[in-house]
């Protein structure tokens, strides 16, 4: 059991997944975590009943006893957010940062100390320990700050180490993948309606569809275009169903999707 105190400074979509996904493990209990955002009261104590997890009261307090501090507020909020904690962080405390653009030498300049800063994105399915975490470290974080980093973020899920000049990638590709992906099911589950199947039998089929497709990724070496390859039959249903796929430029419009992502944190970043 992992008695670190953390501290989630933000209280919205990711810092609850990342959250919950800790909580469900054997390794975090809510006793040693505690939330703080900026005003909305409404939103901590849902947090608490939900979790259990303990509310900030005296910001100072909070900060100075934190063992790891993770910023989850939104990025045009960080500046701001991070310079009102500055006067309370201490040296040794590692921060990690879940907002997307913002590079760990902002977070630096922000506390004028040599903290250890681990940048990470990971996603929404963090809930249910499914999460896709990538994590880069900054200039004061060292090979054992980046371990404690991936031994929390292993508790919701795979996590992978790269540049930090890639999670502006990586926030486009796996950070707001889930949305891409449910997009796609609402596509499939709208077409299974208007074609009689019930909303029950739609949502069994494609949620299991998509579940099968993941771990065929996963689980084979095989490549995406030969495990489409191995599905599409010449003449066949999938075949027609492809083929109207590429009709309508689909795979060129998920490229187009994924790099306008990118670049919005590039901008987020910039701001």
């Amino acid at each position: 059991m992992n008695k670190e105190k953390i501290v989630f400074i933000g209280a919205g979509a990711m810092a609850e997944a990342v959250m919950e996904g800790m909580l469900k493990t054997d390794q975090w209990q809510a006793q040693h975590l505690t939330i703080k955002n900026r005003s909305n009261k409404e939103r901590l104590q849902e947090l608490q009943f939900k979790y259990g997890v303990s509310l900030s009261i005296n910001i100072k307090d909070t900060i100075e006893n934190a063992d790891i501090i993770i910023l989850a507020v939104k990025p045009k909020d960080a500046s701001e957010a991070v310079i009102s904690l500055q006067p309370f962080i201490k040296k040794e405390q590692l921060i990690i940062s879940v907002m997307a653009g913002i590079s760990t030498s902002n977070i630096t300049d922000w506390t004028k100390k040599e903290n250890p800063v681990i940048r990470a994105m990971p996603n929404t399915s963090a809930s249910i320990g499914y999460s896709a975490t990538a994590l880069s470290n900054g200039k004061f974080a060292t090979d054992l700050h980046v371990k404690k980093a991936f031994e929390l973020f292993e508790t919701i899920g795979t996590v992978t180490h790269v540049a930090e000049d890639k999670l502006h990638i990586v926030t486009g590709l796996s950070g707001s993948g889930p949305a891409y992906v449910y997009y796609i099911a609402e596509a499939m589950q709208k077409a299974a309606e208007e074609l009689s199947l019930s909303e029950e039998e739609a949502r069994n089929l494609i949620s299991q569809t998509l579940l099968g497709a993941s771990l065929m990724l996963k689980t084979t070496a095989a490549s995406p275009i030969e495990l489409r390859k191995k599905v599409t039959s010449p003449g066949g249903t999938t075949e027609a169903g492809i083929g109207t796929l590429d009709q309508y430029k689909v795979q060129d419009a998920f490229l187009a999707c994924i790099k306008k992502a990118v670049k919005r944190s590039e901008e987020l970043g910039s701001m």
